[in-house]
């Protein structure tokens, strides 16, 4: 197994065993261990459950690589390539019990970003990818929308729950976009709102301080989808800062300008 696309196969079987369970999980639980790692930022034994099956399948297939997982799954010796895991991202509404949330496995080597998928288990959507290879949803080819401009689009975000020192910069931009686009969405899953980004349900997507895990698969997506993902000022450090514009090619250059001046005015060094 060396290609690109036996890389994402492995990672849609590894975020369907994932599913499967959080899937039957959401249904039949009726009680959660939940704690608390920060503000605004839990975990419950579905996220460390969901965890162990994805590393289990990874070891599994590709023993000699390096794993990075948001619930802190010890990584192998040094590799080539390292996986990305987020295992549940939507734990907040999973514990509401909001039907919004996905599994996140993304592979990167040497030069990048590789291959990934992000599995919805409840609507049985799989948003899959590999370099240079296009983006698909079960399957299927998807490209990022292209509206004139932001009047027309619909955009997603997520609200600060990190990075409060920042918050009346977002809320500048948030503003402004209010006052430029069709609409904006906030589902509460990152990976989500890339994968709606790239098969063109969204027209774009932003946040700020996001984690690796959180993006990596859906940063795949969009550029595979045709899109263009930077950080906020239009640099190539989104998967690094956590700040992140992702939008078609068209929309991308005006949701840029929006937060590149909003940030800068209010004198934001990232």
């Amino acid at each position: 197994m060396n290609t690109a696309a036996d890389f994402e196969r492995v990672a849609c079987e590894a975020a369907h065993a994932a599913g499967r369970m959080i899937k039957e999980r959401f249904t039949q639980e009726t009680s959660l261990s939940i704690e608390r790692k920060g503000v605004h930022d839990f975990v419950t034994a579905v996220d460390r459950d969901a965890e162990g099956l994805v590393i289990a399948h990874l070891r599994e297939h590709c023993p000699e690589h390096t794993v990075m997982a948001e619930e802190g799954s010890p990584e192998a010796p040094d590799s080539d390539y390292r996986w990305i895991v987020d295992p549940l991202d939507g734990t907040t509404n999973f514990i509401h019990g909001v039907p919004v949330f996905a599994v996140s496995v993304a592979l990167e080597d040497r030069q990048g970003l590789l291959a990934g998928a992000i599995y919805d288990p409840l609507r049985e959507e799989t948003f899959h990818a590999h370099r240079s290879g296009g983006a698909r949803l079960n399957g299927r080819p998807i490209r990022c929308s292209e509206p004139q401009d932001t009047r027309e689009s619909l955009i997603a975000t997520g609200f600060p729950f990190r990075e409060f020192s920042r918050v009346d910069a977002y809320l500048e931009a948030f503003r402004a976009f209010i006052g430029s686009t069709a609409g904006l969405r906030r589902a509460g899953s990152a990976s989500i709102d890339l994968a709606y980004t790239a098969c063109g349900r969204y027209d774009g997507f932003w946040e700020i301080g996001l984690a690796r895990w959180d993006i990596a698969a859906g940063v795949l997506l969009v550029r595979e989808a045709g899109g263009t993902v930077t950080d906020i000022t239009g640099g190539d450090s989104c998967l690094d800062t956590g700040d992140i514009v992702a939008a078609g090619k068209r929309v991308h250059p005006t949701m840029l300008k929006v937060t590149r001046s909003a940030f800068r005015a209010r004198g934001d060094k990232k």
